[in-house]
């Protein structure tokens, strides 16, 4: 069972018919205990990163979110899903976030007027390392962004796939044993992003 993340903020119905297309049904909900039985587990990611974490505590999911990368569920996030991952976000004036993986997000700052932030639109992304979801997908393959913050992970091992946009090289794709993540959303990235994501039905971390 593929069980996807309901914080009361998120990208769902994408997400899902994306599975569905896939031949995968999908469990939306906030239900802890349900989190907790998943085969895997998707945070998808549309939001605040303030509000985000104001829920995910108040339905008990930031704990339940915590033991199932613990272990070992696959785990993928997508997006604000990324960014909460992390241990603090320049968002809503600095938020503290999960702190399942080192590192803060921080906000784009360009210096040329016609680099707009929020980054919305398809970005390249450079493979930094092999990854199982990264399978079939070739080197420099464009995906779809919608971001103002972006990953600036501690440990350089974290870093799957790197993207430039506003003077920043950022990490957009990100994993560490059981937990992976993007920046961009497959769910929206077409053929690529649909490889992505049978990618992680099928990963076995």
């Amino acid at each position: 069972m593929l069980a996807i993340v309901d914080y009361k903020a998120g990208n769902l119905t994408s997400v899902q018919m994306a599975f569905r297309a896939l031949g995968h049904e999908t469990v939306v909900t906030s239900d802890p205990a349900v989190l907790l039985s998943a085969d895997r587990v998707l945070f998808p990611g549309v939001g605040a990163a303030e509000q985000a974490m104001a829920n995910l505590r108040r339905l008990g999911l930031a704990e339940a979110l915590a033991e199932v990368t613990a272990r070992g569920t696959p785990f993928l996030g997508i997006c604000l899903g990324t960014q909460i991952l992390f241990e603090r976000s320049e968002e809503d004036g600095g938020t503290e976030t999960l702190g399942l993986l080192p590192g803060r997000v921080l906000r784009f700052r360009p210096t040329d007027r016609w680099d707009k932030v929020p980054e919305i639109g398809w970005n390249q992304v450079e493979q930094v390392r092999p990854h199982p979801l990264l399978e079939g997908i070739p080197n420099g393959s464009e995906f779809y962004f919608v971001h103002s913050f972006y990953p600036a992970p501690s440990e350089r091992a974290c870093v799957v796939g790197e993207t430039t946009y506003a003077d920043a090289t950022f990490a957009s794709m990100v994993a560490r044993g059981n937990v992976a993540a993007t920046q961009f959303h497959p769910e929206k990235s077409g053929r690529i992003g649909l490889r992505l994501l049978a990618n992680f039905m099928k990963w076995t971390p």
